[in-house]
């Protein structure tokens, strides 16, 4: 039996990203391999017999004391910890391969030298631009950012690219310089897996080798019960409410266009996207958090989802999701999105920040027959057939390996 070291930070759904990671793990559990996983300890992560070796939580956003906090800071830059316990959980499972995720500054890429001196090829998928941006997603309280890309890094403290914090931005500065010095990414990770093409031609633009990177998207299967269930009448967004995913732009375009509009999630931008709803009596409901059955009955009661980006998406999961229920989306043209997207095939593409554009469509989308959106929705799960099933991800990852040596 083949053993996989899986790691990421988080062990339970979280994210888009631990979406993939846990799918990740499932699909090759399946295949039959044993997959061995390492993360922080967290309440609310899945049972595991190896999370005795997983490494103490460090959260940014919890409300530590002074002394927590000093505590934790050297784990970001560097955490023996996580080094130290990874090196353990490597002796006891003699892993074929590890594949890693989102690391950074809750494990630290410490643990990177302890996998590669154990002599264990390591992948690492790329779910947002860490290895390039100390701040993750080349965007900051003033938009879009590469000023680090001729500036050099220490551009994150001078712009605060941290929740706006210069304590926090100055230790995701020395994490990011002394993972530079070191070149712990470049010397220890063997490939990276891109989910989008647009990232791997814009790490290439910032000075990667483009033979590092292998493109391989994520993965949804369709859901065939979907077919057939009536479209609704309303818009949705489902995720993350925060400033890059543009939904100060999609209130006041869905107030624009007279359209209702559904907001599923939590997030910091979420006390200000209700005041803005309501000082421009837009037709808005926040949902709030939902498990996965009561998110699939709201893509399923939605007219067609909405991702306003305002920032480099990935390859994202909510596209996928919707396409996998038979609805089209409309999105943003940055960054990953339109590599998703067949603007009139399987959703529609605007022009990222433009309400106007973002309004034409929401109210046009509402014009349009439902027979229409049911034909588009019957394209979406076609996409998802062809390209971005979960056997086609377990092909290319498995290709991936063998080309290591792991067959």
């Amino acid at each position: 039996m083949k053993t996989l070291l899986s790691v990421n930070s988080y062990y339970y759904r979280r994210d888009g990203s631990e979406v993939v990671y846990l799918g990740h793990n499932e699909l090759f559990q399946r295949q039959g391999w044993r997959v061995v996983p390492f993360a922080m300890r967290h309440p609310q992560n899945l049972p595991s017999e190896w999370s005795s070796y997983f490494a103490t939580d460090v959260e940014f956003g919890e409300n530590y004391s002074l002394w927590q906090k000093l505590r934790r800071v050297p784990k970001v830059i560097y955490s023996l910890e996580a080094r130290r316990s990874i090196q353990q959980l490597l002796k006891k499972t003699t892993p074929n391969i590890c594949h890693l995720h989102s690391i950074y500054h809750h494990l630290s890429p410490s643990i990177l030298g302890a996998i590669h001196d154990a002599g264990v090829p390591a992948i690492m998928t790329l779910h947002d631009l860490k290895i390039a941006c100390p701040a993750y997603h080349m965007y900051n309280q003033r938009g879009i950012c590469e000023s680090c890309k001729d500036g050099g890094i220490h551009q994150v403290v001078k712009q605060r690219c941290i929740k706006n914090s210069l304590a926090l931005s100055s230790v995701i500065y020395l994490e990011g310089l002394l993972h530079k010095i070191l070149d712990s990414y470049g010397r220890h990770i063997d490939r990276f897996v891109s989910p989008c093409q647009f990232y791997i031609d814009k790490l290439v633009a910032w000075g990667w080798p483009r033979e590092r990177f292998v493109h391989i998207p994520n993965f949804v299967d369709v859901d065939s019960s979907a077919s057939g269930h009536p479209v609704g009448q309303s818009f949705l967004y489902f995720g993350r409410l925060s400033a890059e995913k543009g939904l100060h732009t999609l209130i006041r375009a869905a107030k624009a266009a007279g359209v209702g509009l559904r907001l599923a999630g939590h997030g910091p931008d979420e006390a200000g996207l209700r005041e803005l709803a309501e000082r421009l009596q837009a037709d808005v409901k926040f949902l709030g958090h939902l498990d996965t059955d009561r998110l699939r009955d709201e893509i399923l009661a939605s007219r067609a989802t909405v991702l306003a980006a305002e920032w480099y998406e990935n390859n994202p999961m909510s596209i996928l999701e919707s396409f996998a229920l038979a609805r089209p989306v409309i999105g943003a043209d940055i960054g990953g999105i339109p590599e998703l997207i067949e603007h009139e095939e399987t959703g529609w593409l605007f022009p990222s920040g433009s309400v106007e554009a973002l309004a034409e469509t929401l109210a046009a989308v509402m014009r349009m027959p439902s027979s229409r959106i049911e034909e588009m929705g019957a394209a979406c799960q076609r996409a998802i057939e062809q390209n971005f099933s979960s056997a086609r991800y377990v092909e290319r990852i498995t290709a991936l390996y063998a080309s290591l040596g792991v067959r």
